[in-house]
């Protein structure tokens, strides 16, 4: 299919299977809230990625779905879904990119699903940057959000994919392609035990400020903090 307009934004996310998803909860969670828990994440993004103006909007799924999830979840919304190439992260970015290029895309972004609450405003400064790639840095020392204009697809090589080097070795490689590349302001993901906690109170900061944003996710959390359970 080719592209309806010049930018198009990826939602990279798993298929929601119970214990294949947030393992690193599992010290806090059992495999069945933890589930829930990242459905709440994949509806926060979804919403997300819809409420991006001018972009066509896609979802790459990890591995074939085994759930009807993601039908459910686009149906009646203007997003593509597609099955992300085979290998490490780079590589499954790196194709994603370029299948998204060769489609007649002229600036093409990605974000996970681990930050329910990244300000949109942040997915549209990368998708006005001027640079040759923009990333957002995450605290754990990855990125949530990476987006490109063509040229660049090889810069996940050899970047250590699961280590708080990530960032670091990716701009390291942009250096040495003498790319230019903007950042972002910082955010965070929920991957850990922590994170959720911290998630939990900053959607309660976001609520006291009059953002009405993810408070079915806010509602879930309260739920789990009244079983004393995070």
């Amino acid at each position: 299919m080719k592209a309806s307009c010049s930018r198009a934004l990826i939602l990279f996310a798993k298929d929601p299977v119970e214990g294949q998803v947030k393992t690193r909860l599992s010290t806090l969670l059992d495999s069945a809230t933890t589930l829930d828990l990242y459905q709440h994440f994949l509806r926060d993004s979804i919403e997300k990625l819809v409420a991006v103006e001018g972009v066509d909007c896609f979802v790459g799924i990890a591995s074939e779905p085994t759930t009807d999830f993601f039908d459910q979840a686009t149906r009646s919304r203007d997003i593509r879904l597609f099955i992300q190439a085979e290998g490490n992260l780079g590589e499954r970015m790196r194709r994603a990119f370029e299948e998204r290029f060769k489609e007649g895309y002229e600036q093409v972004a990605i974000i996970g699903a681990d930050s329910p609450t990244l300000p949109l405003s942040y997915i549209e400064q990368a998708l006005r940057s001027e640079k040759e790639v923009v990333i957002g840095p995450s605290t754990d020392g990855g990125y949530y959000l990476i987006g490109m204009k063509g040229g660049l697809t090889d810069i996940f090589d050899g970047v250590p994919w699961g280590t708080d080097r990530v960032l670091a070795e990716t701009l390291k490689v942009l250096q040495d392609r003498q790319g230019q590349a903007e950042l972002l302001p910082v955010w965070y993901d929920v991957d850990l035990p922590e994170d959720l906690r911290f998630l939990k109170t900053h959607l309660e900061w976001m609520v006291h400020s009059g953002l009405g944003e993810n408070r079915a996710t806010l509602d879930f959390l309260n739920q789990l903090f009244m079983k004393s359970k995070i």
